[in-house]
């Protein structure tokens, strides 16, 4: 049989099995976007990257959609599956977290943009937390082997609302979220760190997901500054410093950096998946609290620290578009597991 026979069976199947995780990669390229618009002020860069990188977050997002509908209404048997899998029922959130991502962008360009797409985010965030927590602790059953870092999406989702909710007017609403993510982070590191101690290793593919230990607290940091801090214009001199919870968030969020650093060389030799591009958002948080915290405190450690960590989650961005792209020509994504 010739490749050009083989051609149209293959891409069926390769939309069978395109992965709900490809959100990853939008939750990923989102960070960068708002890291570069964190960084345009300290580091001179002006609006010009974060712009262009929305446009292509925008696009990249718009596509993995069209791909995951039309896998969803040519094949809703593999999206159930999906939704019954151990590991990626987490990633389902990632869908409302690229559009709140998209949102916070958005509002430096269109405010009914950013709001329309925050509502839909939100309102999506709400459903798609209910479902999976449900999932959970209904009557199936999960073993500690299953339990990873992923699990920690849904409650950063939830974080993640205040960020632009608290500056369009929602402060209930963003409230009410970040006070379900804040409880159930607490929840899960309780539980995940009980699974890395005395369980045995996850599996390679899910390494990378301990990456996502950071996101939490650094976005944490970032809403309850938007929540109790900033002027809702965007753009405008914050005013109200840090205050010792925040301090508490960021220092955490530092310090699981550090717990994950001493992995990431062990991590980097792994075979390429789509998981790795969970190595991107929390580094991608990191950095954005890091320069609100320069502003906020007008500490120029902090803005170094910062410009740092852009220069390594710019390398981090680059190597996953260009892996991802090889990944893509080469069939090594999109296959049965």
């Amino acid at each position: 049989m010739s490749t050009t026979e083989m051609a149209p069976s293959d891409a069926h199947n390769r939309l069978e099995h395109f992965p709900i995780t490809f959100f990853a990669t939008t939750m990923g390229l989102g960070g960068f976007t708002l890291a570069l618009r964190a960084a345009a002020k300290p580091m001179g860069l002006g609006p010009l990257p974060y712009q262009v990188m929305f446009a292509f977050t925008a696009i990249v997002f718009v596509l993995i959609l069209g791909f995951y509908l039309a896998k969803a209404a040519k094949y809703p048997q593999a999206l159930k599956e999906e939704w019954h899998h151990p590991v990626r029922l987490a990633f389902f959130p990632t869908i409302a977290v690229s559009l709140l991502l998209l949102a916070i962008i958005a509002m430096t360009v269109s405010m009914p943009l950013a709001l329309s797409l925050w509502v839909v985010g939100t309102a999506l965030q709400g459903v798609l937390t209910l479902a999976v927590v449900t999932n959970w602790i209904g009557t199936r059953s999960f073993m500690h082997g299953q339990l990873n870092p992923a699990w920690f999406i849904p409650a950063v989702g939830n974080v993640i609302v205040p960020v632009a909710g608290a500056q369009l007017g929602f402060v209930e609403i963003s409230w009410l979220f970040f006070s379900a993510g804040l409880i159930f982070w607490l929840i899960l590191l309780t539980l995940v760190f009980n699974r890395l101690v005395f369980h045995d290793p996850m599996p390679g593919k899910l390494q990378p997901t301990l990456v996502i230990m950071i996101a939490p607290p650094a976005i944490a940091f970032i809403s309850w500054l938007r929540l109790t801090g900033t002027p809702v214009t965007p753009g405008a001199v914050a005013g109200h410093g840090v205050d010792p919870f925040a301090h508490i968030l960021l220092s955490l969020a530092y310090v699981f950096a550090a717990l994950v650093a001493v992995q990431v060389p062990r991590i980097l030799r792994l075979p390429f998946a789509m998981s790795y591009w969970a190595l991107s958002f929390p580094l991608a948080a990191l950095t954005i609290a890091t320069f609100l915290h320069g502003e906020y405190a007008h500490s120029v450690a902090h803005e170094r620290l910062g410009m740092a960590f852009l220069v390594a989650l710019t390398i981090l961005i680059i190597g996953l578009v260009w892996r991802t792209v090889v990944g893509i020509v080469r069939g090594e994504i999109c296959q049965p597991e």
